[in-house]
């Protein structure tokens, strides 16, 4: 089985015992210790796998970091547990403190189903206070498999994973900046633009003026050059389909238009949709299908997992199931508008997963 097919597995047994899941030792002997054991190491085994290591701090003797792996008798990785239904956040000061006194040079912090790796890119044996590396085991995406897998036993490389650290750190946080900008433009940013857009002063007012244009060209854009690939993806599809079909007799000619009609309104409308809910599910789970009446937006082509429905006839709507996937209508202006129903389309989503 391969290693993205082990991990889908472990997924699936998250999911199922994650509510039954009720102190941080049962989540330790449940969760974290088959998730380490998947990565293969040896998780009874001492010299490999040694649980509450010892890691002295300044005059406080005795603490104990949870797990620490091993190499040649000296720590690597230091992994510090939570409780499956605690929040992460904040509690890596104590994991702070183990780092800094130990020769480790990654740090993971986990409660099961979260994952954060960190290491030491801002300043030598002092671990950084955002982790270059976050996993959601319900909700991996492929890229993130790859990256995962270098912290397999088989293929851990210290150099090599610390060089591919500093990279996915700036990388993500280039992305979350750029992410931030696309929502809500800043005024720098919207000033940026005006540079070489517009010669008059750039006043408050001018900038306020243009902030929502800068927004609107910016996911236009975006929208279209998704648009262009998959365009190119699918006839590329579609030739080599045909190149390895036999020839065929001629079709009867046929005099009725087609009733079905995918615009390019519609797919910018998918592409938007796509992007808002690209951190929750992998982007290629988010797929279309076309109809007379309106277009479906389905996870993972399932059509009982229907997301949202575009209605785009003389007055565009927008139709989201409720819990009970009884479609509520939600009139808009313009396809652009979809965004300010984020929150109502990322629930619907989360009722499939």
């Amino acid at each position: 089985m391969d290693f993205i097919d082990q991990i889908k597995q472990f997924s699936e047994r998250v999911a199922k015992l994650m509510d039954g899941i009720q102190t941080e030792e049962a989540t330790k002997t449940s969760i974290i210790m088959p998730f380490f054991s998947l990565l293969g190491y040896d998780i009874f085994n001492p010299d490999e796998f040694v649980p509450e290591y010892t890691a002295d701090v300044g005059i406080k003797k005795g603490e104990k970091v949870d797990y620490a792996i091993l190499r040649d008798g000296n720590p690597v990785i230091l992994i510090e547990c939570k409780w499956i239904g605690e929040n992460l956040q904040n509690h890596d000061s104590q994991l702070f403190r183990y780092f800094g006194t130990s020769t480790a040079k990654f740090a993971i912090l986990t409660n099961g189903r979260f994952y954060k790796f960190f290491t030491d890119l801002e300043a030598p044996n002092k671990m950084d206070a955002v982790p270059f590396l976050e996993i959601d085991i319900l909700n991996i995406k492929e890229t993130q498999v790859a990256e995962l897998k270098k912290f397999h036993k088989s293929a851990f490389d210290i150099a090599a994973v610390f060089d591919t650290a500093s990279e996915l750190k700036y990388t993500n946080e280039f992305k979350r900046a750029f992410a931030a900008e696309l929502a809500q433009p800043s005024d720098d940013f919207v000033r940026h633009f005006l540079v070489s857009a517009y010669s008059g002063v750039k006043t408050q007012a001018i900038i306020e003026k243009f902030r929502p244009i800068v927004k609107k060209a910016l996911n236009s854009y975006i929208s279209e050059q998704m648009n262009e690939r998959i365009k190119l993806a699918l006839e590329a599809n579609d030739k080599d389909q045909n190149e390895a079909e036999e020839p065929a007799a001629p079709p009867e000619p046929d005099t009725k238009e087609p009733k079905i009609v995918t615009t390019n309104e519609e797919l910018e409308a998918y592409f938007i949709v796509k992007n808002l809910l690209k951190d929750i599910v992998d982007i290629g789970d988010i797929v279309y299908k076309d109809n007379e009446r309106y277009m479906s937006i389905l996870y993972k082509g399932n059509t009982r997992n229907w997301i949202c429905r575009f209605y785009f006839g003389n007055k565009k709507s927008i139709a989201i199931p409720d819990a009970g996937k009884k479609e509520v209508r939600h009139p808009i202006e313009n396809i652009y508008d979809i965004e300010s129903l984020a929150d109502e389309l990322k629930a619907a989503l989360s009722r499939y997963l």
